[in-house]
């Protein structure tokens, strides 16, 4: 029997991002075609199945595509094939399955597509990582004393 992974997505004005996360996936198959059908299948940690099929809201270039397998998931790069923004993920009016979900941590708005920061590098699957080395707090977050502020 066949499962379905989680999807995390998110885009920008000539892609969308696709996360399906899966640890540790093996015979990892991921296929695209022009009229925007994504297919992905893999094998699990136990050896199950997981099979995805999606139907994207519009057409894609399925040479310009690109797929990063880690160890936690696979990140799937997808460029549009006419830049602007989809109204939402799927062709379908119909509520996304709920294993679909909107990935906030590469989400960006329409209007802040300037200002953010550029998903193409390479570290796009990295969390943030803080400051740059040489910082004295180890990485921790001021949090103001809320003692003093009564």
């Amino acid at each position: 029997m066949s499962r379905h992974p989680e999807v995390l997505w998110a885009q920008r004005s000539n892609k969308v991002y696709l996360t399906v996360a899966l640890p540790d996936a093996k015979d990892i198959q991921v296929k695209c075609e022009p009229q925007g059908l994504f297919s992905f299948s893999a094998t699990g940690r136990q050896g199950q199945a997981f099979n995805l099929s999606l139907d994207l809201y519009g057409s894609i270039d399925p040479q310009a595509g690109k797929t990063k397998v880690g160890l936690r998931n696979i990140i799937c790069t997808i460029r549009k094939e006419q830049k602007g923004w989809w109204q939402r993920l799927l062709k379908s009016e119909e509520k996304p399955a709920p294993y679909i979900k909107v990935d906030w941590n590469k989400w960006c708005d329409e209007d802040d597509e300037e200002s953010a920061s550029d998903l193409d590098s390479d570290d796009a699957d990295e969390a943030y990582v803080g400051e740059p080395d040489g910082s004295d707090d180890d990485g921790m977050l001021y949090l103001p004393d809320l003692e003093k502020a009564r």
